[in-house]
């Protein structure tokens, strides 16, 4: 799960819900003082929300691009049904960015896609379904095909999970099963926790739709191997992680970047999430990739 430093949008963020003809989404938005040199759509991964850009959104402003970053359908502040998962097939949710596109695109300027992991598939399904809207694509710790067979596990123990007991009880039960600290470390870890922060993430979780996250879960297990596709679109692509990644390991990342010719950064000391591990490091990857195809 992301950990984003704060749920409060800092000075230049602001909330705005994204009116589509495929429902209003929930979104960060954040853009620079003059004309942006184009405009990105971030889409967050699995268990995540909008928030795990919220540090990257000032700096890509800065550097001249408005940000736009968006809950998914069921994620967090966007509604979505709670007991049908129908909605939340792949193609669906494809379709979701490619009206979000549709929205945030008629700026000055080109529109670059980016997805993080479970973000990362639903973003190269809407860009294959129609690459038309999108300048660039970018894949942030986002593998080729189907998770890590540990992750699948625990994926499928979630959706099991989310079968019957309520979310409260899922989280609750997530916090139980966290790999305990060693002694020596767990004062320090208790004094680093935030509880604002502890609180946000636990409601972010429980408005989460369970629908969803079954569904979503399910397509990371089952996910094939679609570079083919990518490659086919044209676009130009960007493969980003950190140095570790236990969701698709950086070898197999490094792999995907070859075979789709794409540009490739590792942020160094950044795990599965280098958007809010290293937030200024990611925002001035993004920003340098973006500026090489504007």
């Amino acid at each position: 799960m992301s950990r984003p430093p704060t749920f409060t949008p800092p000075p230049g963020v602001r909330a705005v819900p994204l009116r589509t003809g495929r429902g209003t989404f929930a979104a960060l938005e954040a853009g620079p003082a003059g004309t942006p040199r184009g405009t990105a759509l971030l889409l967050p991964g699995f268990t995540g929300s909008k928030e795990d850009f919220i540090a990257n959104l000032r700096p890509l402003a800065d550097a001249g691009y408005r940000a736009v970053a968006v809950d998914g359908r069921g994620q967090y502040e966007s509604q979505g049904p709670k007991d049908d998962q129908s909605p939340y097939a792949q193609r669906e949710l494809a379709l979701d960015v490619l009206a979000q596109a549709q929205e945030v695109g008629g700026g000055p300027g080109p529109l670059h896609l980016l997805g993080h992991s479970l973000g990362g598939q639903i973003a190269r399904a809407a860009a294959i379904l129609d690459p038309a809207p999108f300048r660039t694509l970018t894949l942030m710790s986002s593998g080729p095909a189907e998770i890590d067979p540990v992750q699948q596990e625990k994926a499928t123990l979630l959706g099991q999970a989310l079968g019957f007991m309520t979310m409260s009880e899922v989280w609750d039960a997530m916090q139980a099963m966290e790999t305990p600290a060693p002694e020596e470390t767990k004062e320090a870890a208790r004094e680093a926790q935030d509880p604002a922060l502890e609180t946000a993430l636990r409601h972010r979780w429980l408005l989460h739709s369970p629908a969803q996250l079954i569904a979503t879960g399910r397509a990371l297990t089952v996910e094939p191997d679609r570079v083919a596709e990518v490659l086919a679109t044209g676009l130009p692509v960007h493969v980003i992680s950190g140095t570790v990644d236990d969701t698709w390991p950086v070898p197999l990342l490094d792999d995907m970047a070859v075979r789709l010719g794409a540009h490739r950064t590792v942020v160094k000391g950044a795990g599965h999430s280098p958007n809010t591990d290293s937030p200024r490091e990611t925002a001035e990857a993004l920003a340098a990739f973006w500026d090489r195809h504007g």
